[in-house]
């Protein structure tokens, strides 16, 4: 068998699959199916210092080789998480990723410092949340907007710490050379891009929201364009996501440069996924002489 381990930012994990962030909730859900020790890792429903109910529905569309989300952050609140959740976690065998998100720069530094006392083995910090001070704009949709609160949360945050980025901007590369900058230990992307549907009998959008983020297999090469892109201009390190749904993907996207991927839309139609892309990965190596799955990182050559 292939050594499957992978390092990120300094955290060990024992293969590069990662649930992603608010599809498979704090994996309870799951584990009739298989122990979340299997995972190489787990990003955890996207948390808020205080309970959250999300957006009213109809908050999820389904689209041509994927689906329109704007749930809206609903969560318990980090307190809750911590007594309710963080126990049973500790408990699985898997690295805990704390997806954490604010609508103010002071929600998400409480965060980080809350979390930071626990045995949460990394942050992954949501900047593509509206700025309610700047008028809704999300956070990480300019290198100033998205530099200025890593800088901040990096002085609260004594955790390996992941930022993820918004496909909704003109240059990705520049934001993540600029989360890079203020201290960003690793980045992830792609977040979800904006979509919309409408009803045309009605006229009125699906969304209760008008708009939500697409996700599924039909943002895939998006994904694989951009995790390459900015592979190769960064020093730390990629986690790769967006429409991950089979382990053929998976290899694609570490070749492309990712370090670790994230599998999220998948699992809402196949629960076992990531458990089948672990062991499809491992075949794959086996059968072609590769020793160690970090080896194949960033392995595409260019014509």
């Amino acid at each position: 068998m292939s050594n499957l381990q992978v390092n990120v930012a300094g955290v060990a994990f024992k293969n590069p699959v990662i649930t992603a962030s608010g599809c498979y909730g704090f994996g309870r859900d799951y584990e009739d199916m298989y122990p979340l020790s299997r995972l190489g890792g787990v990003s955890l429903k996207g948390m808020t210092y205080a309970e959250r109910l999300g957006n009213p529905p109809p908050r999820i569309a389904e689209t041509p080789s994927g689906m329109l989300n704007s749930v809206g952050l609903q969560n318990p609140g980090v307190e809750h998480f911590l007594a309710e959740d963080l126990p049973y976690l500790e408990k699985q065998d898997t690295v805990l990723i704390a997806n954490i998100a604010g609508s103010t720069v002071e929600d998400y530094c409480r965060l980080a410092e809350r979390l930071s006392e626990t045995s949460i083995d990394m942050m992954e910090l949501n900047i593509s949340c509206p700025n309610v001070k700047e008028g809704g704009v999300a956070f990480g949709t300019s290198c100033q907007s998205a530099e200025s609160i890593v800088r901040q949360v990096r002085k609260y945050c004594k955790k390996p710490l992941m930022v993820k980025l918004s496909p909704n901007v003109t240059d990705i590369v520049s934001i993540a050379q600029a989360v890079e900058a203020q201290g960003a230990d690793a980045v992830s992307l792609i977040n979800t891009l904006l979509g919309m549907r409408i009803d045309i009998e009605s006229r009125r959008p699906i969304l209760r929201n008008n708009v939500g983020g697409l996700s599924g297999p039909a943002v895939f090469p998006v994904a694989v364009r951009m995790v390459w892109q900015v592979a190769n201009n960064v020093k730390i390190p990629v986690v790769g996501m967006g429409g991950i749904e089979k382990w053929q993907d998976a290899i694609e996207m570490m070749m492309a440069g990712a370090s670790a991927i994230q599998m999220g839309a998948a699992l809402f139609y196949d629960p076992m996924a990531p458990i089948k892309v672990i062991e499809g990965m491992d075949q794959w190596l086996d059968s072609h002489g590769v020793k160690n799955v970090a080896d194949i990182v960033g392995t595409v050559r260019p014509w």
